[in-house]
C-alpha cells in the first residue's frame, strides 16, 4: 500500500473519528442541556414542594391550635350547660335509646337521697322499681304491680304522656318526657307543689265565692220577699182607696203613695236583675211575641206621664216590617220600657219618637230589627255618653238631679241587648236631645201581610199641623199607594175635602172640635169616610159624622184596619146632604116582652181559696175581690190549705209560697198527690209570691202550680184568673158592669 493511500486512509479515519466525536459531543451537549433543564425543573419543584410543606406545616399548627380552642370552647359550653342545668330547681335527665341514663342534674337525683345505684348507666325500669321499693313515691291504694306496669307502658309509647307523681313528703312532680329521633329521651321532672297548693287555694276561694254568691242571691231573694210582702199591703190598699170617692187633696196623697210604692218596686227589680246578670244567671226565655203591640203597650202605660207633660209621642213602625217574632218578650219589653221611659223622664217639652225598621238576614226568615228612641230632652254631654251605660251611673249635673233612679236601667238594658247578640248606642247633643238606638236579630214568625184596601180608595186628605205625626202618616199612606193632600187649617180642609176618598182630621187642628169639623163637612155634602185623630188620653164623644176614631201615636194595625173596613160611597151625585148630627134624634124601640121562662135552679157561687199567712195581705186580697160574686175562704198555712181543699172543694186556689208549718210548694205537691190517688179533677192553683227573682217562677212551677203571680197583687190579674177559672154551672163571679182590665 502506498504511503498516499495510507495517509489518505488515516485521514479518512481521522475525519470519521472527528465527525463521530463531534456527534458524541453534540449528543453529550444535548444530554447535558436536558439534564440541566430537568435539574432546573426539579430544583423548582423542590422549592415549590418545600414551600407547600412549609405551608402545610403552618396549617397543621393552626389546625391543632383551632382544635385545641374548639375543644376548650366545647368543654366550657358543656360545663356551662350543665352548670345551668344544675341551677334549675326542676329535674333534668337524658336517657339513651336503650333507656339507660346518660346524665341527670342534682334536682332529678334529689328524691333518691344519694342512692349510689341511681346515676349514669342505670336503666329506667330500675329507677321505677327503686321508687317503689324505697317508698319514695306515694301510690295511694293502687297495687304496686299495677303502678309499675302503668309507668313502663307509658315509657314505651311514641308520645310519652305527662304523669304526676306524689312523693312521700307531699311534693308533686310532673314528669314531662320527650322522645328524640334517635330514640333518646329527655326527661323533665317539674316541681308543681306550689301550683297544686295555689290551685287548692283557688278552689277553696272559688267555693267561698260561690257560697257568698249563693248567700247573696238568697239574701236578695229574701229581701225581695220581705219588701214585697208589706209593699203588697201599701200598694194594694192605695189602689183600693183610689177607686173611692176622693177629693183632689186625698187623691194627691193616694197617687203619691202608689207612685212611691211602684218606684220602690222598680228599684228592687233593677237590683235583682242586675244581680242575676252579674252572676251570669239570667237566661232568655224565647217565645212568640208581637213587637209592635209591645211598643203600643209601653206607650199606653206611659200615657199619664206623657199627657201630664204635654209631650208628643210618635211611633214610626215600618209599614211592611213583620210584627210577629220569636224572642224573650219580657226582656224586650224591659229594654224598651227603660229606653222609652227615660226619654219621657228626661224630656219636659217637645216629642219622643220611636222608630222601628228592619232588614232581612240570611239564613232566614230572620230580621235585623233596628229600634231608635229619639227625644227632645236635656241631652247628654259628649264626654258623658259612655258613662250612662255604667253601673249605678247617672249624668251628674244641675239639670238632672231632680230625676231619681238607681242608675241601673241603662246598664241592665245594655247587658240584655248584648245577651241577645245585639248592640246598643247613643247619640246626643246637650240641650237638644238624645237618640238611643239598638239592633237585635230575631226569627220572624209571620211576614208582613199586604194590606187589602177597598176599591176606589185612591186619594187621602190629611188635615193636621205640620209635625212628626203628619210626616209619619203621610209616609205610610204613600207606601199604601194613596195620593196625599196635606192641609193645616179648616178653610183648606173644606176646599180639599170634595175630591178626597178618605179624610184624616186631627182633633187639635183648630179651636173647633174635630167632630164638629166633620159634622160641618157632612152638611156641605162630603160623603167620604172621615177618620178623627185624637191624643192618647183624649175622650171624644161618639159622632155619626166620623167613621173611625184613631189615637195618636197612630199604630200601623189600627191604620190598616180602619182603612180596610171603610165603606166607600158609590156616588155622591144628586144625594142630598145628610142632616147635622145634632138634628138626629135616635129613638130606641124596646122589643116586646118575652114570655116568662120557667124558673131555673139557683146556680152555686164560685169557691175561691186563698192560702196567705199575712193578715194584711188577707185584708188586701179580700178588698180586691169584695165586689165579686164568689165564696172566699182563707188558709193561714199550707196545712190549713190542704185541709180546706178537702173540705171546701174550691174551684180556684191562690197559694202563697212562703208560709209557716208547710209552705205553698209542699201544700201543692200534697194536693196533686191526693188528686192523682183519688182520680180527681185537677184544681187550678195559682202562686202568689213575693219572690220575684228571675228563675223563681220556673222553679215554683215545677211543684205542680198552674200559674205564677208576684206581689204586690194587681187587681186586673186577680180578676182575670177568677173569671177564667169559673166552672160551668157556677154563677158568674164578675158583675157585667165591671169588665176585667188587661
Amino acid at each position: 500500500m502506498s504511503l498516499d493511500n495510507t495517509l489518505a486512509q488515516e485521514r479518512r479515519a481521522r475525519m470519521a473519528a472527528e465527525r463521530l466525536l463531534e456527534q458524541k459531543q453534540a449528543e453529550l451537549f444535548e444530554a447535558n442541556r436536558k439534564l440541566s433543564t430537568h435539574a432546573r425543573a426539579l430544583s423548582n419543584e423542590i422549592v415549590e414542594t418545600r414551600g407547600v410543606v412549609e405551608e402545610v406545616k403552618g396549617e397543621n399548627v393552626q389546625v391543632r391550635a383551632d382544635l385545641e380552642r374548639v375543644s376548650n370552647e366545647v368543654f366550657i359550653a358543656k360545663r356551662r350547660l350543665w352548670d345551668s342545668v344544675e341551677t334549675i330547681e326542676d329535674g333534668f335527665a337524658v336517657f339513651d335509646a336503650n333507656s339507660k341514663m346518660v346524665a341527670a342534674n342534682t334536682a332529678y337525683l334529689a328524691p333518691f337521697d344519694g342512692l349510689e345505684c341511681i346515676g349514669p348507666g342505670v336503666h329506667y325500669e330500675d329507677i321505677v322499681m327503686i321508687l317503689l321499693e324505697e317508698g319514695i313515691v306515694d301510690i295511694g291504694d293502687m297495687p304496686r304491680r299495677t303502678w309499675r306496669d302503668d309507668m313502663m307502658t307509658r315509657w314505651t309509647q311514641p308520645d310519652i304522656p305527662a304523669k304526676v307523681l306524689k312523693l312521700y313528703d307531699g311534693a308533686f312532680i310532673r314528669l314531662m318526657d320527650q322522645r328524640g329521633r334517635d330514640g333518646d329521651v329527655v326527661s323533665l321532672g317539674l316541681n308543681i307543689t306550689e301550683s297544686i297548693r295555689r290551685e287548692a287555694e283557688l278552689k277553696e276561694a272559688r267555693n267561698r265565692a260561690e257560697s257568698a254568691n249563693r248567700a247573696k242571691s238568697a239574701f236578695l231573694a229574701n229581701m225581695s220577699h220581705e219588701i214585697r210582702t208589706p209593699m203588697n199591703g201599701v200598694v194594694g190598699m192605695a189602689d183600693l182607696m183610689a177607686e173611692g170617692d176622693l177629693d183632689d187633696e186625698q187623691r194627691l196623697y193616694i197617687d203619691t203613695i202608689r207612685n212611691s210604692g211602684n218606684a220602690l218596686l222598680t228599684i228592687i227589680n233593677d237590683v235583682l236583675d242586675y244581680s242575676k246578670i252579674e252572676a251570669a244567671k239570667l237566661s232568655l226565655k224565647v217565645e212568640p211575641f208581637d213587637l209592635e203591640k209591645t211598643i203600643l203597650d209601653i206607650v199606653t202605660l206611659l200615657g199619664p206621664s206623657i199627657q201630664e207633660k204635654g209631650l208628643q209621642i210618635l211611633v214610626d213602625y215600618d209599614l211592611f216590617l213583620p210584627t210577629q217574632y220569636e224572642g224573650d218578650p219580657v226582656r224586650i219589653r224591659q229594654i224598651l220600657t227603660n229606653l222609652i221611659g227615660n226619654a219621657v223622664k228626661f224630656t219636659s217639652d217637645g216629642h219622643v219618637l220611636i222608630r222601628v225598621v228592619g232588614l232581612p238576614v240570611e239564613p232566614g226568615p230572620c230580621q235585623r230589627v233596628h229600634i231608635t228612641v229619639e227625644d227632645s230632652g236635656i241631652g247628654i254631654a259628649e264626654d258623658m255618653q259612655d258613662h250612662v251605660f255604667g253601673e249605678f251611673n247617672q249624668v251628674e249635673d244641675e239639670r238632672n238631679r231632680k230625676f231619681e233612679g238607681t242608675g241601673l236601667g241603662l246598664a241592665i238594658t245594655k247587658q240584655l241587648v248584648e245577651l241577645m247578640g245585639g248592640e246598643i248606642w247613643v247619640e246626643s247633643e246637650e240641650g237638644v236631645g238624645s237618640c238611643f238606638g239598638l239592633h237585635v236579630t230575631l226569627p220572624v214568625l209571620q211576614d208582613g201581610v199586604e194590606p187589602d184596601l177597598p176599591d176606589g180608595l185612591k186619594r187621602a186628605v190629611v188635615a193636621m199641623a205640620d209635625n212628626l205625626h203628619r210626616s209619619i202618616l203621610e209616609k205610610r199612606l204613600i207606601a199604601l199607594g194613596l195620593g196625599v193632600w196635606l192641609v193645616d187649617d179648616p178653610a183648606a180642609l173644606k176646599e180639599a175635602a170634595g175630591g178626597a176618598d178618605v179624610l184624616f182630621i186631627d182633633q187639635d187642628l183648630s179651636d173647633v172640635a174635630g167632630k164638629d169639623l166633620a159634622a160641618n163637612l157632612r152638611v156641605d155634602g162630603v160623603t167620604a169616610p172621615i177618620l178623627l185623630l185624637t191624643s192618647l188620653t183624649a175622650r171624644t164623644p161618639a159622632s155619626k159624622a166620623v167613621s173611625h176614631v184613631l189615637q195618636k201615636p197612630l199604630m200601623r194595625p189600627d191604620l190598616i184596619t180602619a182603612l180596610a173596613g171603610l165603606e166607600m160611597p158609590k156616588s155622591v151625585v144628586g144625594v142630598p146632604p145628610p142632616p147635622t148630627v145634632d138634628a138626629i134624634e135616635v129613638v130606641e124601640i124596646a122589643p116586646p116582652p118575652a114570655a116568662p121562662a120557667p124558673a131555673a135552679p139557683q146556680a152555686r157561687q164560685m169557691r175561691v181559696l186563698a192560702a196567705e199567712d199575712n193578715k194584711t195581705n188577707q185584708l188586701v186580697f179580700s178588698k180586691l175581690v169584695k165586689a165579686l160574686n164568689i165564696e172566699l175562704r182563707f188558709a193561714n198555712n199550707g196545712i190549713e190549705a190542704v185541709k180546706a181543699w178537702e173540705d171546701f172543694q174550691p174551684d180556684l186556689i191562690f197559694m202563697d209560697i212562703s208560709m209557716p208549718e208547710m209552705d205553698g210548694k209542699e201544700a201543692t205537691r200534697t194536693i196533686r198527690a191526693s188528686e192523682d190517688a183519688q182520680g180527681l179533677t185537677r184544681t187550678r192553683i195559682v202562686a202568689l209570691t213575693a219572690h220575684a227573682m228571675s228563675g223563681d217562677g220556673d222553679e215554683i212551677m215545677t211543684h205542680g202550680l198552674d200559674a205564677h203571680l208576684t206581689k204586690p197583687l194587681r187587681k186586673p190579674a186577680i180578676l182575670a184568673e177568677i173569671e177564667a177559672s169559673c166552672p160551668d154551672g157556677a154563677q158568674a163571679p164578675l158583675p157585667s158592669a165591671e169588665p176585667v182590665a188587661v
